[in-house]
């Protein structure tokens, strides 16, 4: 059984629907990940992290800086031993710092010795050495040099783990004596770019021949807060990667994604923490409180040296403020935490926005899927970024945003160009005979408006101007034409208004069809109810016309009932989507009969057989030209609850007279005529008057029937 229009239009739309989501719910599970996708939520990661930014500066950590004129005063970088014993002698004796990390590598040993009093000036110090892990070793390149701080966990401690954590190669690290006085030592490389080449994570630990040794500021937290125990937390008492959760360092839950990496937490843009050059502290013009228990790191901005990052907050941001954000974060806790249930989080949102829009997006205009389509986006964004600013979540919006963008676009754009198309072959179709309401009810419907004949129980209305000829005669083409568009215009409406299909105008004559293309249950009622609007347009027209010079236009309207075959019909040249059939003849003899009878309307027997709340009078039984069967003929008077009790008592004369005439009382009859008479309707009750005369002088045959048989249209 073949789909109808609706069906199958619904069908398409859940079809792509259904493919874009089948796309975008792989990404989200990562088999494939799509590389734009990816994209887009790095640009959203950074827009939520820019929109949220603390701002201020932390006046807890201080950066040391390696500057372009700490050079110039104290040489090219690397500087002398002695003169970084120095630097650090006043740190910790002069100023008073609590703990000092070093971003900047002291592989090799000094151009002119030293060595021994810069590892002495770690001693007893809360100093942390940075070193450098390799994810690669190069051909003849060695895979270590200097040496590495004991591990923060060493392999016999992660006996059954399986967490992919960043694995190193070999290091670059400090010179042992220089590690060996140090209370600490950690990793300052970034294995962790992003495909956009941003820093945005960070691991707090990488893996070296099994061991784990931590980054520069998780080695500086540790040192900070006196060497407390490490560990991971993972859900369902598990050990595996995909449900690593948190690294403990000591009363503290850090949240880490499955490869033990953190968000860094970027306080604002550069210089978010004060700089302080080498040299004003060396020269000791630094004020007492800008470096008392403070937190130090040591870096460069200066040419040459500068170790410059991508970062959510700035393209050229310099390394060292990595660190210190980092360090802040895991001191205050504000590590934002990607959940585990994330992933499911984000398939649930997907099929529930899917179902939403599979449900509603095809019952909409293209205006109001646009409308739709951008409240789900704010209501997703706004969310999010609750979610993000009230519980340091974060959940991953792009493939969401992303369906719902492509998918909305791809429903509007079937919606425009698609049903559209149809919508436009249905005004073309139809435009000319019905109202665009009811075109608009047609594509909503999704209703078979096939256009081969079918046959169907419908009402066929014909309406045409009396003495026309006569009118024509006495106005020029110009006025007739004005004439015929200013009478025809009302009609129109009145046809439209009542969901009437307009078949075609004949000159002065209007044909109009009620039941098709659209099925309408009320096809009779709608019809009578057009017939009494074209009656009152009539009338309303008088004063204009009589204005104009022209003549009062009346009209004479028939309307029949029952099946008849609608369609297209026609030749090879020319087709007309329209009705033929016995009942559409009989609507046209109808209404010819209107001036025989004097009245305005008459209809079938079957129209007013299905219009309960109307009263209706028979004016006759007849056998119009072109029927053998005779039929009742039948002229509406009024709904049934808006009579007067005069009206219903003469209605009920005149039915009473109708039935003596038929029983051949022809002096009853007479009698009950002629007193209806007096009420006005000659024309009707003259023609059974002459009847009865002329049936007293010639009696009609015994098996007269009462049918009267009229031989003219």
């Amino acid at each position: 059984m073949p789909f109808s229009p609706r069906t199958t239009r619904l069908l398409i739309r859940i079809l792509i629907n259904a493919a874009v989501l089948s796309l975008f719910a792989t990404h989200v599970t990562s088999s494939p990940r799509f590389e734009i996708i990816d994209r887009v939520e790095h640009y959203l990661y950074d827009v939520r992290v820019r929109l949220t930014l603390p701002g201020g500066v932390d006046d807890r950590i201080v950066i040391v800086d390696i500057d372009e004129a700490s050079q110039v005063q104290l040489g090219q970088w690397p500087w002398e031993r002695v003169t970084l014993a120095r630097i650090v002698d006043r740190l910790f004796d002069d100023y008073g710092i609590r703990a000092l990390g070093f971003d900047v590598l002291f592989a090799e040993a000094g151009r002119s010795g030293g060595n021994d009093a810069f590892a002495e000036s770690f001693i007893a110090r809360d100093v942390v050495t940075g070193f450098v892990f390799k994810d690669s070793i190069a051909a003849n390149e060695p895979e270590f040099t200097g040496s590495l701080p004991p591990p923060i966990i060493p392999k016999d401690d992660l006996a059954g783990f399986s967490v992919p954590f960043v694995e190193a190669r070999g290091f670059t690290g400090s010179l042992r004596e220089l590690q060996d006085n140090a209370a600490g030592g950690g990793f300052f490389d970034s294995p962790l770019i992003d495909s956009d080449g941003v820093f945005r994570r960070a691991p707090l630990v990488q893996r070296y021949r099994g061991n784990l040794y931590p980054s520069l500021a998780l080695s500086l937290v540790h040192v900070l807060e006196g060497a407390p125990p490490v560990g991971f937390i993972f859900a369902n008492d598990s050990r595996r990667g995909i449900d690593l959760e948190a690294f403990r360092l000591g009363e503290r839950n850090i949240p880490v994604n499955e490869q033990s990496a953190v968000f860094i937490p970027f306080r604002g843009p550069q210089e978010s923490f004060r700089y302080i050059p080498a040299r004003d502290v060396i020269n000791g013009t630094v004020g007492n409180d800008a470096l008392e228990n403070k937190i130090v790191l040591m870096g460069a901005s200066a040419a040459g040296l500068l170790d410059l990052r991508s970062t959510p907050v700035g393209q050229r941001y310099i390394g060292v403020e990595v660190h210190a954000n980092l360090v802040a974060g895991l001191l205050d806790g504000t590590i934002r935490k990607q959940p585990a249930w994330s992933v499911g989080l984000e398939l649930v949102l997907l099929f529930l926005v899917g179902a939403l829009i599979a449900l509603l997006l095809p019952r909409l205009s293209p205006l109001n899927t646009l409308l739709f389509v951008s409240a789900i986006l704010a209501v997703t964004m706004a969310g999010n970024l609750w979610l993000w600013s009230a519980f340091n979540l974060v959940i991953p919006i792009a493939p969401l945003l992303g369906y719902t963008l492509v998918c909305g676009l791809l429903q509007i754009t079937y919606g425009f160009f698609i049903e559209q198309r149809n919508k436009r072959h249905l005004s073309q179709i139809f435009g000319q005979y019905i109202p665009p309401s009811v075109v608009e009810e047609i594509d909503a419907s999704g209703a078979d408006v096939s256009l081969q004949g079918e046959t169907r129980n419908m009402s066929v209305l014909f309406s045409d101007v009396r003495g026309f000829t006569t009118i024509s005669e006495g106005l020029d083409a110009r006025e007739l034409t004005q004439m015929m568009n200013e009478f025809l215009t009302p009609f129109t409406r009145v046809i439209q208004q009542h969901r009437g299909t307009i078949d075609k105008y004949m000159g002065d004559c209007v044909m109009a069809f009620w039941g098709a293309p659209l099925p309408d249950e009320n096809h009779a009622r709608n019809a009578l109810l057009a017939a009494f609007g074209m009656i009152d347009a009539v009338h309303a027209l008088d004063e204009t016309f009589e204005a104009k010079g022209w003549p009062r236009v009346r009209v004479g309207v028939g309307i029949a009932t029952g099946d008849m075959n609608v369609g297209n019909m026609g030749s090879e040249f020319r087709v007309a989507y329209t009705v033929m059939g016995d009942t559409v003849n009989l609507g046209s003899r109808l209404e010819g009969l209107t001036k025989q009878y004097g009245v305005d309307i008459i209809v079938s027997a079957n129209t007013a057989a299905v219009i309960d709340d109307f009263a209706f009078r028979e004016l006759d039984l007849v056998r119009v030209k072109g029927k053998q069967e005779p039929v009742a003929i039948f002229e509406p008077v009024g709904l049934r609850a808006e009579l007067s009790a005069e009206a219903v008592a003469r209605l009920a004369d005149y039915e009473k007279a109708l039935s003596l005439y038929r029983s051949r009382d022809w002096d009853s009859a007479d009698a009950l005529f002629k007193k209806l008479k007096e009420h006005g309707g000659d024309l009707l009750y003259n023609a059974y008057l002459d009847r009865i005369e002329r049936f007293r002088q010639e009696p009609p045959a015994a098996n007269w029937d009462g049918v009267f048989d009229h031989q003219s249209k």
